[in-house]
């Protein structure tokens, strides 16, 4: 096939590149920054929405990038030839519906909204679609979560442990990338919201402590407590949602990824390199 794939140089993007080309697909890949080729590997500079070059007869589009700016593309009648369509939304599409702060409740909105924009366009061209729903992504060192807290420890060397029974079910960016391909050469995923979680449920509480666990540099454990957390949440808007949510269960169900994809991922068992950007 040939495949064009947006947001080429995500965090999700850098494990499918390798695992297109093992296949012998012909890749056309769309970044921000420039790139050299490779063998079967075309790279462009661009961005969605209305900064993307003239793309030539491609077979599939994997898209990495915002879905709100993804459908209006497609809507255009961009990337002649597409059959196949399959992009990443995110799990806060849902978890942060009813979240005490606007902002996360307009990034819910908007990913909703992105979805049903993209089943849209797709349908009107005839081409089939699938939208991966991630739970929090990990792996490459540049996602604005966990990577950012494990860095700052390891400056630091003092990792703040926040207390939390929620559930959480963190995803390697690589299994994403996996179950993209997967999509693509599934037809009964065509038309399919699917949720995308990690291999293993584990309390919010015991996720940081793995996270500081697999620091290569010693930290010194410092357990924030209720009442400090409060203060924060009153004082700090963006920190509201996340507080807000330690107690609450963030996971997907993954039944519908291994019915349809055959797609196990991987427990959470990150070692330091996952944290530090290649």
């Amino acid at each position: 096939m040939k495949i064009l794939v947006l947001g080429a140089s995500s965090q999700i993007g850098r494990f499918l590149l390798p695992r297109l080309r093992a296949r012998g697909d012909e890749v056309v890949a769309v970044s921000r920054w420039q790139h050299a080729d490779s063998d079967g590997l075309t790279w462009l500079r661009g961005e969605l929405p209305d900064r993307m070059p003239d793309i030539a007869h491609v077979d599939a589009v994997i898209c990495y990038g915002p879905i709100i700016v993804l459908a209006p593309w497609l809507a255009s009648g961009a990337a002649p030839g597409v059959t196949r369509v399959v992009c990443t939304s995110s799990m806060s599409a849902q978890s942060k519906l009813d979240s005490p702060d606007a902002v996360e409740r307009e990034l819910s909105r908007s990913l909703r909204d992105g979805e049903t924009m993209l089943a849209a366009a797709c349908e009107a061209r005839g081409i089939a679609w699938t939208v991966l729903r991630p739970t929090l992504v990990y792996g490459a060192g540049i996602d604005k979560s966990l990577s950012p807290i494990a860095r700052g420890a390891m400056r630091a060397h003092v990792f703040p442990l926040p207390s939390g029974r929620g559930l959480r079910q963190p995803v390697h960016a690589d299994d994403i990338a996996c179950a993209s391909v997967a999509a693509l050469d599934t037809p009964a995923a065509a038309g399919q919201v699917i949720p995308v979680g990690g291999g293993e449920r584990l309390t919010s509480g015991e996720m940081f402590a793995r996270v500081r666990r697999s620091l290569a540099v010693a930290t010194l454990p410092l357990p924030v407590p209720r009442w400090l957390l409060g203060l924060a949440a009153a004082a700090i808007p963006r920190a509201r949602g996340p507080i807000s949510r330690l107690d609450v269960d963030l996971v997907a169900d993954n039944e519908p990824l291994l019915r349809l994809l055959g797609v196990r991922p991987r427990p959470f068992l990150a070692d330091g390199a996952c944290w530090m950007p290649s």
